[in-house]
Order: C-alpha cells, then sequence, then structure tokens
C-alpha cells in the first residue's frame, strides 16, 4: 500500500460522531493539500492508493452466485494456539455481509439511518473485492487473526449450483470506538483502504465518505435483537456466573445505532483476498477447477494483478 501525504481527515465532516468523541477527533486533525484521483481512499489521517482499478475477474462470478442462493453463509478458518502454545485450526460460520462497503438494508433500518447518521450515511463512493462480515470483539476469532498474521481462509458451498468458492488471504476488522487513536484500528483501516476503488458512475467528492458511517451502516443492518446482542453477557461465559456489567443482559432491542456498549463490542470484518478457488461439481460428467492468484510487483506503489489457472479437480 502507498500511504502519502495527502491527507485531509474526513472526521470533521461527522465532528459529532459518538463513535470517536470531539476531542479525540480533534487532536487526529491534520489539514494538507488534495489530489482528486480515482484511487485514493480516505481515512481520518491518512490517504491510501489503491492497487488496482478494476474488479478481480472472478467477482462478478461470485457476486452472481450469491444472488442465486436463498441465504449464504461461509465457513471462516483461523489459526488459534492450544495451552501448550501449539497452533490448532479454528472453525465457525458466519453470515456473509457481502463486499466491503456496499451494503443493501431494510427500509426500516435506512430510515434510522437518516434520522440517526449525518446524511443517511455514506455516498456510494467506493466498491472492493474484499468480502466481510462482522462480529463480537469478544469473540476468540479476532485474537487468532491478531495473533497469527492477520491469516484467514473462507469457503462457500452453495449446493443449488453445486458450487465450492474457497478464498485465501488476509482478514483485518474495524469499528473501535476509540478511531485511529487506537493503532490497530489505524492499520486496518489503511490495509483495507488500499483495496477499495471509487465506483465508475461516481462524481461527488470522496471526502464525503467516513469509516464510521461505513460500520454503523452495517450495524443497522442488524435488526434490533441483534444489535442487542452485542450487549448480552460476554460470550462463552458460564451462566451461573454474572455479568460484571449490569448493562450487559440477554435479550435486549438496541434502536440507537450509536448505542455505546453495543457498538463498543461491534466490529465489521473484512477479508483481502489473495487466492480465489471455484469448485464447479454441476457436471459429474466433467467436474472443473479454477484459481485466481493475486501477484504483486515489489516496491513503493506497487502494482497487483490475478493470475488465473485451470486446475484438475
Amino acid at each position: 500500500m502507498s500511504a502519502t501525504a495527502l491527507s485531509k481527515p474526513l472526521n470533521r465532516l461527522h465532528a459529532a460522531s459518538r463513535h470517536l468523541g470531539s476531542s479525540r477527533a480533534q487532536n487526529l486533525v491534520k489539514e494538507s493539500s488534495q489530489i482528486r484521483s480515482r484511487q485514493l481512499i480516505p481515512s481520518v489521517s491518512t490517504m491510501a492508493t489503491s492497487t488496482r482499478q478494476t474488479r478481480a475477474p472472478w467477482r462478478n462470478l461470485l457476486s452472481s452466485h450469491m444472488e442465486q442462493t436463498s441465504g449464504y453463509e461461509f465457513t471462516i478458518g483461523t489459526v488459534g494456539y492450544d495451552e501448550n502454545n501449539q497452533p490448532v485450526p479454528r472453525v465457525r460460520t458466519c453470515g456473509c455481509r457481502g463486499f466491503f462497503p456496499e451494503v443493501d438494508i431494510h427500509p426500516k433500518s435506512q430510515e434510522e439511518m437518516k434520522q440517526q447518521v449525518k446524511d443517511g450515511g455514506n455516498p456510494p463512493t467506493y466498491e472492493s473485492d474484499l468480502l466481510c462480515f462482522t462480529t463480537d470483539i469478544r469473540m476468540d476469532k479476532l485474537h487468532q487473526l491478531e495473533s497469527s498474521g492477520h491469516v484467514v481462509e473462507a469457503i462457500f458451498w452453495l449446493k443449488d449450483l453445486m458450487t465450492q468458492w474457497r478464498v485465501k488471504g488476509k482478514a483485518f476488522s474495524i469499528g473501535d470506538p476509540r478511531g485511529e487513536e487506537f493503532q490497530g484500528e489505524k492499520g486496518s483501516r489503511e490495509a483495507i483502504g488500499s483495496s477499495l476503488r471509487v465506483k465508475d458512475d461516481y462524481t461527488g467528492s470522496v471526502e464525503e465518505w467516513t469509516w464510521d458511517r461505513a460500520v454503523t451502516k452495517y450495524f443497522a443492518n442488524h435488526s434490533p435483537l441483534a444489535r442487542g446482542s452485542f450487549k448480552s453477557p460476554h460470550p462463552g461465559m458460564s451462566r451461573s456466573q454474572e455479568p460484571e456489567n449490569s448493562a450487559l443482559a440477554m435479550g435486549q432491542r438496541v434502536t440507537d445505532l450509536h448505542d455505546p456498549v453495543a457498538r463498543g463490542n461491534f466490529r465489521v470484518v473484512t477479508i483481502i483476498p489473495e487466492e480465489v478457488e471455484r469448485l464447479d461439481l454441476s457436471n459429474q460428467e466433467d467436474m472443473r477447477r479454477w484459481k485466481w492468484t493475486l501477484s504483486k510487483s515489489g516496491g513503493k506503489g506497487e502494482q497487483s494483478d490475478w493470475t488465473e489457472t485451470e486446475l484438475w479437480p
């Protein structure tokens, strides 16, 4: 990723954000000149340059397959460590939230966005090839990602299409209430930002887009009861043990999109793909398999491209 001194903070457009707090936001402001480019991705304190201007060659097909299924979950694999500090595999099923930062939300949720979020949310500025899901920071998967260099593998099995998709890469989470004053959040935004692209039909200013509003839209995409799950007792804690925080309880319904407890635990995780495979079993007499590998040329401002190879299944 190429980060330059082209920053002009977005948080002045969202100074009242409960996510950062006004005093913290003011400390992050660093004014500098700007260059309008299709590849400039704004962050609170940095601008990043996308290494690709076009969609990955597999993206449209995967998107089409996802749209043809009634619901799409995928299995997420991470690396954990046991009590002897030995690496062990860890898997779980998560609901895929599509490609960051685009998410279609229910009309009722969109109305909540209009009422509670500046301008009703971000303009349709960016797209990417990054699949994403949401999680609770108190669960083990985020710690596992951080302790293993963010490596991740995700698998879709789309039974109706008799097709399996496998995505390998690095995963980063965003949504920390401390914003970019927390180094982990800053690093995640930079990693994700380098893979965002300005949409072909977008003619507005990239300055109008903020990370906070992007995360808020994913939070709004949950039902009030699902949002309340981020105010439940600590996942994995014994039910015989009372939570130390009285605000934590099961079955809460959250309508405040900036609820400090729920948002404190809520994270959006994006997968930056490095290798993608498609296995097509729809024709048992001629099963087929393809692999796309992301290659990079070294050096500052490195460019990347996908190489497609057909394999024996």
